[in-house]
């Protein structure tokens, strides 16, 4: 049984629970016969990535060693999350929101790296956005959620 069939039989599917369930579960296996230098520290960074609440209820999805989030679930992820990628001997950098954007920095640890995603998240408000058809975007509980966590007292990391 494939881990799509699974996280079926569980009511899992299309959900940003199920996108993480997938990433950490494939995070750092080879993606071709010989092994990558990137493998370990993209899966150190999945992991840290979805300790943060914070991030959580976000869709990620992945590419080129770069850890991305999405308030929407459908193809078309949302381009207003910085995101994180891999560089080579444990290194990390931030970038976004969108490909066009500057690289905001870069850092030795994935602690760092989510710390400056978390502090430059855009507000998440619940509901419908342009860049999603509605089937799966940040439903309003989730969205409350996120904001009440991004305000309160008790964030997982603090500072860049």
């Amino acid at each position: 049984m494939t881990w799509q069939q699974r996280l079926h039989n569980h009511g899992m599917t299309n959900t940003a629970e199920a996108a993480w369930h997938k990433i950490l579960t494939t995070a750092g296996e080879p993606r071709r016969q010989e092994e990558s230098p990137l493998a370990a520290p993209f899966a150190e960074l999945v992991l840290v990535a979805h300790a943060e609440p914070l991030l959580r209820p976000l869709y990620p999805w992945t590419g080129m060693w770069e850890l991305h989030f999405s308030r929407c679930t459908d193809i078309r992820h949302t381009w207003d999350v910085p995101y994180i990628g891999t560089l080579g001997e444990g290194r990390y950098y931030v970038e976004g929101p969108s490909r066009n954007s500057p690289r905001i920095a870069e850092t030795d640890s994935a602690q760092a790296a989510v710390a400056m995603v978390i502090d430059r998240l855009p507000p998440l408000r619940p509901g419908l956005h342009r860049q999603c058809r509605g089937t799966g975007c940040l439903r309003e509980d989730a969205g409350r959620q996120v904001e009440r966590l991004k305000t309160g007292p008790s964030r997982a990391w603090s500072g860049s």
